[in-house]
């Protein structure tokens, strides 16, 4: 059967101060009435029922995640004990995936991406299952063709291209990691690069060899876990073990070398939301190019994003291009092409030791 796990342990810095440690960006309404993890799992349709979803998120953010997902079982939402990337959360999802389902196949995916068009993600993700019906030993990946040089994102290039079921996939020539303005502009004039979607299919098996050849020391303390499912033992070995994983990410600990992977080249509209500049591509902007979400007057004011708290207007006069971000307790002003030092500001909030505004 297929299963969907959606990673929730983020914490968003860079939507600060919106976004805080115990209400992040997935957990954030930014375009439309839905948060971004409720419309992750609002796109899974049909195809995907609420008992085999998955949420995998920070311990102390489960709690919140039940109350906006009521629909999933509260066993399903699973609470990390600590933050240790992806790779780490996989193996969890996949040891647990396993346990029930011995030969399931799993799409692993982050929740605070936006994709436009639920149809096609759907057919795309079964159009990715059947390769992995066909190859049990592959791994299918989704690639975002590159409108622009991002110098943000990871890459994929692209090999010879194979057979699937009304999409283009190709054999995955090599991992890119993110590279300087140059190596981006390269790999786009090439035309056979991808930016690297996050966005991952295989059987729970197989990506559990993956971790258990490439990683053997996080493999163990994946494997004590698994061991004490459905124990009542099974809180405090998951606290133990997994606290004691050293954590990386699933491209470096399995994608970057593993020599069986696919990738198709999505067929959806796609974005990661990673900064505040995103709201611009969420949501219309007026007459003047400002995106306001909120109450806001603007007088001579142009091209700027304004959010603001219910019950609270922003005025801003003569200004152009600002980041102007009001919540209850804080109050971020910055140019747009700034944006990326937004996390500095988190920074200095902790070391000045106002946690209370994170």
């Amino acid at each position: 059967m297929l299963h969907a796990v959606i990673m929730a342990g983020g914490s968003g810095t860079r939507f600060w101060p919106a976004s805080r440690k115990l209400v992040p960006k997935q957990l954030l309404a930014l375009s439309g009435q839905r948060t971004m993890i409720q419309s992750t799992v609002d796109r899974l349709g049909d195809l995907i029922p609420p008992d085999r979803q998955m949420i995998v998120t920070n311990k102390i953010l489960a709690e919140a995640v039940r109350e906006q997902l009521p629909e999933l079982p509260a066993a399903n939402v699973v609470g990390e004990p600590c933050k240790r990337d992806t790779a780490p959360c996989v193996g969890l999802a996949a040891a647990i995936i396993k346990r029930i389902d011995a030969d399931g196949t799993m799409v692993v995916m982050p929740s605070d991406h936006v994709i436009a068009s639920p149809e096609k993600f759907q057919a795309a993700l079964a159009a990715a299952e059947k390769l992995i019906d066909e190859d049990p030993t592959r791994i299918v990946t989704f690639g975002i063709t590159p409108t622009y040089p991002a110098e943000s994102f990871g890459y994929i290039q692209r090999a010879d291209e194979i057979p699937a079921d009304g999409v283009s996939a190709f054999r995955v020539e090599k991992f890119r990691e993110k590279p300087d303005r140059a190596t981006a502009e390269s790999y786009v004039d090439a035309g056979t690069f991808y930016w690297n979607s996050g966005i991952f299919l295989w059987r729970a098996s197989t990506i559990l060899d993956a971790l258990a050849k490439n990683v053997p020391e996080m493999s163990k303390h994946l494997h004590a876990i698994a061991g004490a499912m459905g124990t009542p033992e099974f809180d405090a070995v998951l606290e133990r073990e997994f606290t004691a994983i050293k954590g990386t990410s699933i491209d470096y600990a399995v994608m970057e070398s593993y020599d069986n992977v696919v990738m198709i080249e999505a067929p959806f509209p796609w974005d990661d939301v990673g900064s505040w500049q995103a709201l611009s591509r969420l949501n219309d902007p007026d007459e003047n190019g400002n995106t306001v979400v909120g109450s806001h007057i603007g007088i001579d004011t142009k091209g700027s994003i304004i959010m603001a708290q219910e019950g609270h207007t922003v005025v801003t006069i003569d200004v152009e291009d600002l980041i102007v971000v009001q919540t209850a307790d804080a109050t971020l002003v910055a140019p747009k092409h700034a944006e990326e030092r937004v996390r500095e500001a988190v920074k200095a909030l902790e070391e000045r030791g106002m946690t209370d505004k994170l």
